[in-house]
């Protein structure tokens, strides 16, 4: 089988699995693969993931222009050629809508804290790529601001961006990304995250050369602050010589209410208060 025949047959499977797994609905996501120096192989615009077939994929050059194809490609290949442009080593894309993790991206809150060892010493962090309108240049450019630094990106109100050398291996960063997120979520539902500390996330960071992980970027230092182009992975893990996990200080997960806020109650929660606030005064 050519190469170009496999590759075709490698994004038509990352499609479906992407679809299966609700990842995409409809005709959302898109992915692409470096053919060579000059060209890449894109999946169409219009078309559901789940049910692509090898002959749909069309051609471009770095540029975005079409080859070859009896269709367009993705409307998101500006953000595609961002990546390929800044990352001359990545051969593939993926861009799906995963929705615990796209959830985060709607709320503005990163997959930056250093909970799972896995992540941590395959991705890093996760930051959010601030929002962008969808097919413009816009969206490039804020996938730009954090690609050359992060494999994985949230990006704002949007969705999930995930890199690698290989298509394969772009996918299960995806996976990677959406299982962190539905953690992350459970475990601040139940309280909040325990943190591994700096120390543990420098020696899981040592453990990337031993496993042949590359690393994009280096941990960026804690008081590093963000330039034009980021170069290193902000991570949330507090300095704890003395231990490995790290209990947040209370209330570090709370969120502030106005006064004006609404705050909801079930009927027998409401009772209690009222009840309760009947028992001070007797």
């Amino acid at each position: 089988m050519q190469v170009e025949e496999r590759l075709r047959a490698d994004i038509v499977e990352v499609g479906r699995r992407v679809y299966a797994r609700g990842f995409v609905a409809s005709n959302d996501g898109n992915i692409s693969v470096r053919l060579d120096d000059d060209r890449l192989l894109m999946t169409p615009t219009g078309v559901s993931k789940g049910f692509m077939t090898p002959d749909m994929m069309v051609t471009t050059d770095l540029a975005g222009r079409k080859l070859t194809g009896d269709r367009e490609a993705s409307s998101e290949i500006l953000m595609h050629l961002a990546v390929y442009e800044h990352r001359p080593e990545i051969n593939a894309v993926v861009h799906a809508h995963p929705p615990t993790a796209t959830g985060f991206a709607v709320a503005g809150i990163p997959l930056d804290r250093a909970v799972l060892a896995e992540v941590v010493t395959t991705l890093g962090s996760i930051p959010i790529a601030d929002y962008g309108t969808p097919s413009t240049a816009e969206l490039a450019e804020a996938v730009r601001h954090y690609i050359s630094a992060h494999d994985g990106l949230l990006l704002a109100n949007h969705g999930a961006l995930t890199v690698a050398q290989e298509l394969f291996a772009a996918y299960y960063k995806m996976e990677t990304v959406e299982h962190f997120a539905r953690i992350s979520l459970v475990a601040r539902q139940l309280g909040g995250e325990r943190v591994l500390s700096r120390e543990e996330v420098n020696r899981l960071q040592s453990l990337r050369d031993r496993y042949g992980i590359a690393a994009p970027a280096p941990l960026c230092p804690p008081d590093q602050e963000a330039g034009d182009e980021v170069s290193c992975q902000a991570v949330d893990a507090p300095s704890s010589p003395d231990a490995r996990l790290v209990t947040p200080a209370p209330g570090s997960n709370a969120v502030a209410l106005g006064l004006d806020d609404e705050v909801r109650l079930t009927y027998r929660e409401l009772t209690a208060l009222i009840a309760d606030a009947v028992n001070q005064f007797r």
